[in-house]
């Protein structure tokens, strides 16, 4: 319709250049010209604007006005007083009137290109929910009389025994029937180190095995699967959620029957006074041309197209213009932890010495932890390589899935390296450490011990691994704090490291232990507290909390669901985008209520002076050309203003 529309009004633009060029001469009679006018402008005002004549007609029967009556209005005026005056002109020779058919065309050609560009970035049809679905594995390998078949995953059925090998997705949710592994489950619950499980756990579809192979039982399928949930609760935030209330709606909801007992009053008055139909048809049109408040269509989409573009220079993608509106009044903003506030990866934070040195440690721990691809085993190794210190040679290594590494190191030396419970049940004595293992633990930090098995069962020192906080979390939190604002914490660690992390940022309130289908439910409990909330997020597990808050920012760093699910997005994994948003709201929001000022300022002072009430005492009237040129200038100022913007600093 839009492409249509524009080409129609291309031709409409072209014939009406006449009007305003008085040297430009058409090939053919004014009727003709008219004709034209009056033909290429009827498809563009009831085919491509139909949308905005049923639902204007509909509403106009339950006196609401909103903007597709203003749409029907303005135009349908333009278009109707063009038609009446093209029918004379073809039928009285040199009868010569102003049109308006390119009002008519060129709005409902901008409006209707507003309506696509809308409708793209809100379908039903999300690129979150096409993201989700890409999540999930595409086969699995199914036991079928003691061999394994592949088939696709919609085939699988509950009680199928599944095998899955490592560095596959699990296919669909399930329990452990064989074997143990760690499985990378931070796509669906935050938490950026992976989990160790065993026969009888539960996994998640769509997680992925890191270690080794293990057979499942599928207990969930299809719609009822962990990952079809999420997908339905963004779906359903996407659809449920309210349009924003704008003040245009509300102005246009009195400006405009105002206007049109004005005219039609305008019109009565006129003919009662005996001035004549074509006298008293002047004034209905001029008051209906004056007032006809097209500027104020403007208003709103001008600023936020400015906004956006300037939002872009700083680093922000506005997916959802409308959003700028209420981001200024924002009073709660809810932080995800694991690649929001924090970096997102294991690294290596203190290294306790108790037998050994520091690099001895380091040494040995980075030579068992170089032949396992466990994020918390990289991190030893990103660690050593960094500090430049070599990794030592271990020989008969024995990876124990979930618990550890067992190797021989200096041809002698039994060394293990793994969690507590796998040291302790080596019988490995670390009540010599407890001072620094509760200190460490208090932190929120992971601990992994070295120990010797074959000098007296030895410790030789703890190693302690965290997700950091961000360079820039704590100072964004100061400043939030310091505007009154709300800040949370939602993650699904377990309370000890959350409030460790909480603390570190300055952050007061936490919400810890948070699987993802419930963060949606969070937001709602604190919105329903009268709260206007944004949610700051980059996992696929924030999606439905992103859909659901009423500003929705996404990293960009992040994944690409959570990043289709925002409304705004940081296009770094910076957090200071965050003021900036806040600050061009406010700049832009201000910017808006001037260019409803300016929208109205000079149609309302006209108003009086179309309907005639200069008339008696100065015979002056305000004739439609006149009308036109009000109309048009309150425009052009609604364009400059809003191209203010690009000076606001952020």
């Amino acid at each position: 319709k839009f492409i249509i529309g524009a080409i129609l009004s291309v031709f409409v633009l072209a014939l009406s250049v006449s009007d305003f060029i008085k040297f430009v001469e058409l090939p053919f009679s004014i009727s003709i010209k008219n004709l034209l006018l009056l033909f290429f402008t009827t498809p563009v005002e009831f085919y491509v604007g139909y949308q905005f004549w049923k639902n204007g007609l509909k509403k106009l029967k339950r006196f609401v006005f909103d903007m597709d009556f203003l749409v029907m209005l303005g135009t349908g005026i333009a278009y109707f007083y063009s038609a009446i005056i093209t029918i004379f002109s073809f039928w009285i020779l040199d009868f010569e009137l102003p049109l308006y058919f390119d009002v008519s065309s060129v709005v409902i050609t901008l409006v209707i290109l507003g309506k696509y560009l809308e409708a793209k970035s809100t379908g039903k049809a999300s690129e979150s929910i096409k993201g989700l679905l890409k999540l999930q594995a595409k086969i699995t390998h199914l036991l079928v009389d003691k061999n394994f078949v592949d088939i696709p995953i919609e085939k699988i059925e509950v009680g199928n025994v599944l095998l899955v090998k490592p560095g596959e997705k699990i296919p669909t949710d399930g329990v452990i029937i064989e074997g143990e592994s760690v499985i990378d489950e931070s796509m669906v619950t935050g938490e950026s180190i992976p989990v160790e499980k065993t026969i009888g756990d539960k996994i998640i579809g769509a997680t992925i095995n890191l270690t080794s192979p293990i057979k499942i039982k599928a207990e969930k399928i299809g719609s009822e699967t962990f990952l079809a949930q999420i997908i339905k609760i963004v779906e359903e935030a996407q659809i449920s959620k309210p349009p924003i209330q704008k003040l245009l709606d509300k102005i246009l909801a009195y400006f405009i029957p105002v206007v049109v007992l004005i005219a039609i009053s305008s019109l009565a008055s006129w003919l009662i006074l005996g001035k004549g139909i074509s006298f008293a048809l002047i004034m209905f049109v001029s008051v209906l041309i004056v007032a006809c408040p097209c500027a104020i269509g403007l208003a709103t989409p001008i600023s936020l197209v400015v906004a956006s573009g300037k939002a872009a220079q700083n680093g922000l993608i506005i997916k959802n213009a409308g959003k700028l509106e209420i981001a200024n009044k924002i009073n709660t903003i809810v932080f995800d932890k694991t690649g929001t506030l924090t970096k997102g990866e294991p690294v290596v934070t203190d290294i306790i010495k108790v037998e050994s040195d520091e690099k001895e440690i380091l040494k040995i721990a980075s030579g068992l932890s170089s032949f396992s691809n466990h994020p918390l085993s990289q991190a030893i190794v990103n660690d050593a390589k960094n500090k430049q210190i070599d990794i030592a040679k271990i020989e008969k290594i024995e990876q124990i899935v979930g618990k550890g590494l067992i190797g021989i190191y200096e041809n002698s030396d039994k060394i293990i390296l793994g969690n507590r419970k796998f040291v302790e049940d080596n019988g490995v004595n670390l009540s010599v450490s407890d001072k620094n293992i509760e200190e460490l633990e208090n932190y929120g930090k992971t601990l992994i011990f070295l120990a010797s098995l074959s000098k007296d069962k030895k410790i030789l020192g703890i190693i302690a691994i965290r997700d950091e906080l961000k360079s820039e979390s704590k100072g964004i939190v100061e400043k939030l704090n310091k505007r009154n604002i709300d800040v949370w914490m939602i993650t699904g660690d377990n309370e000890r490291t959350a409030r460790a992390i909480a603390n570190e940022a300055g952050i007061k309130n936490i919400m810890a232990q948070v699987m993802p289908q419930d963060k949606q439910e969070k937001i709602k409990e604190l919105q329903k507290q009268g709260k206007i909330v944004a949610a700051v997020g980059d996992g696929i597990n924030d999606a439905p909390m992103l859909t659901q808050s009423n500003v929705g920012i996404a990293i960009g760093a992040g994944t690409d669901v959570a990043i289709e699910s925002g409304d705004i997005v940081l296009v770094s994994d910076s957090l200071n985008g965050i003021i900036k948003i806040i600050n061009l709201s406010k700049s832009t929001l201000r910017n808006i209520k001037q260019n409803v000022f300016w929208a109205l300022a000079y149609n309302i002072v006209l108003i009086p002076v179309a309907a005639g009430v200069l008339y008696p005492f100065f015979g002056i009237t305000l004739n439609p050309i006149l009308a036109g040129g009000a109309m048009a200038f309150s425009s052009v100022s609604v364009v400059l203003n809003s191209l203010m913007l690009n000076r606001v600093k952020l």
